[in-house]
């Protein structure tokens, strides 16, 4: 794996959970 694959695996992972967690807690965003 190149670097780029793995900053875009992180960045895809963080944007999964930042997303899961707004449905979760609405009233925090």
């Amino acid at each position: 794996m190149s670097v780029a694959d793995v900053v875009g695996l992180v960045l895809g992972i963080a944007l999964a959970v930042y997303l899961f967690v707004a449905l979760l807690f609405p009233e925090r965003f």
